[in-house]
């Protein structure tokens, strides 16, 4: 079964949530043909194509009510009138809005496969239908042409390729075996305006031969104005105006199945994203059946930007790097991932996400990633969960990628100092009491003089002062305090009594 707000969140532009209703699920479609009783079943979502008045609408919202359907869509025009909305609020079922100007024809066939992939569940194997569609419309794109075609998304990733592709040059057989185009292939393109004209234009792009890469025809995929991906066919030349148009007029038909192909993976996304929510949360009960080989490592992912664009930018960020079905999901706030606990560099393994991090960086992205210690059963996942919490709020700027195992210091440190956050034990409190009445700075001085035993010049450099004013400090603080620094326990005691009571100002050290 498929709640009825993550169905329509699928397809958004064309279906919108008029009015809700909690716990309504739908696992099929029926078309309403009230005439000959046809007003769905239990977990039905009713197509309303027949009704055309604000009455017809409401009784058939009644009528499929009644019959425990899920769901009623109907056009826009119809779904915000009045008698129809507090119709379906009060025979509590949900409404949803189908745009003015969509076609019912592909919104059955959009629905279909969604609703068949939430029956066959996330992974690849659900998207095999759409694929095959995919190759066999390339294939004919290139009979059309006479010359080996690739259809992409807006990603550059390769969805489908003809056959022939023997024909073409280097870069095109880099792009088929790593089903993506290469980034050298890529800047080139950039730099001649391709992308920037296929975002904004439904028109064709000819691009010249460039770089021993020969010419390309390329046919903007659109629907509803929107960029969906391109057609990209290595031509030997310019092929002819008529051409070009039957190939424009196949793009509209591969507009559907990237639709489709989309809403499947969104939809695919979202289930994931609940699973790895709840694993999270606690809720581990069945997570063996779609989690990857034990053991795990919890990551906190950072970057810019609030968490919904953050999720975005991790999801772009791991396909483009080969996991093409990452496990992220965002919780209290935070963005996380679940990888394997594994150096290697297979994506979605530990080693690999680290690698992707690095080389983010070098490029002035500025990700983050912070791993909890080794999970080896689901029900262990919430505490690697806290432990990548702690590496988060603990590592610093110079640590973009951390392991709980790395900060184990740190670690020990920070839980040792908030069991005595707010409380001050023994001299430390007259220095406290000095600090804020003279606005001295005696607590940092002497957290930085334990912290470089033996070196008063490197502690006075921590500080930016001068050694004399460290010695001096270190005079007032033993007049004040009488500390016996030359006893093990009391350094000890103090430097996490200062740790504590220093949290959220700079490090010393």
């Amino acid at each position: 079964m498929l709640a009825v707000p993550d169905l329509v969140a699928t397809l958004p532009g064309l279906l919108s949530l008029a009015v809700p209703h909690d716990g309504a699920e739908v696992d099929d479609l029926t078309i309403a043909e009230p005439a000959h009783g046809l007003v769905g079943q239990p977990g039905d979502l009713v197509l309303g194509i027949g009704a055309v008045t604000a009455a017809s609408a409401a009784q058939l919202v009644a009528d499929a009510a009644a019959a425990g359907a899920g769901g009623v869509v109907l056009r826009r025009s119809l779904a915000r009138r009045k008698t129809v909305r507090e119709r379906a609020r009060r025979r509590r079922i949900a409404l949803v809005e189908l745009a003015e100007q969509a076609s019912w024809a592909h919104l059955v066939w959009l629905l279909r496969g969604v609703i068949d992939r939430a029956a066959v569940g996330p992974g690849p194997s659900g998207d095999a239908p759409v694929q095959d569609d995919l190759f066999t419309l390339a294939d004919a794109a290139a009979a059309l042409v006479d010359a080996p075609v690739t259809i992409e998304d807006a990603q550059s990733r390769v969805l489908a390729y003809s056959s022939r592709q023997d024909l073409a040059d280097p870069a095109r057989v880099s792009t088929i075996v790593g089903r993506r185009v290469p980034d050298e292939v890529l800047a080139t393109m950039r730099g001649q305006g391709v992308f920037r004209r296929l975002a904004r234009s439904a028109e064709p792009v000819f691009v010249p031969a460039s770089g021993g890469t020969k010419p390309r025809l390329v046919i903007p995929v659109r629907a509803g104005g929107e960029w969906l991906g391109s057609i990209w066919a290595v031509v030997e030349q310019r092929p002819p105006a008529a051409l070009v148009a039957e190939l424009v007029q196949t793009s509209s038909v591969v507009a559907l199945h990237l639709l489709r192909l989309r809403a499947q993976a969104d939809l695919s996304r979202r289930v994931a994203a609940d699973r790895l929510r709840g694993a999270l949360s606690g809720h581990a009960g069945g997570a063996e059946d779609w989690l990857p080989p034990p053991p795990w490592r919890v990551v906190v992912l950072g970057g810019e930007g609030d968490c919904e664009l953050l999720l975005d930018l991790w999801e772009s960020v791991c396909r483009r790097r080969g996991w093409n079905h990452p496990l992220l999901a965002d919780l209290d706030g935070r963005v996380y991932a679940l990888v394997s606990d594994d150096d290697s560099a297979s994506p979605g393994a530990w080693g690999w996400l680290a690698s992707v991090v690095r080389r983010a960086r070098d490029e002035t992205l500025p990700l983050t990633a912070r791993a909890g210690r080794s999970a080896h059963l689901p029900a262990h996942l919430q505490r690697s969960k806290a432990q990548a919490q702690e590496v988060d709020r603990l590592a610093t700027p110079r640590r973009p990628v951390a392991t709980h195992d790395q900060l184990w210091a740190e670690v020990t440190v920070a839980r040792a100092a908030a069991t005595l956050a707010g409380e001050t034990l023994g001299p430390l409190a007259v220095l406290r009491r000095h600090d804020d009445e003279h606005r001295s700075d005696y607590l940092r001085t002497l957290a930085a003089w334990l912290d470089h035993p033996g070196a008063p010049t490197q502690a006075a450099r921590s500080l930016h002062v001068h050694p004399n004013t460290m010695r001096y400090r270190m005079t007032r603080i033993a007049d004040l305090a009488d500390l016996d620094l030359d006893d093990a326990t009391v350094r000890l005691a103090v430097r996490l009594q200062l740790a504590g009571a220093l949290r959220g100002s700079e490090p010393s050290a």
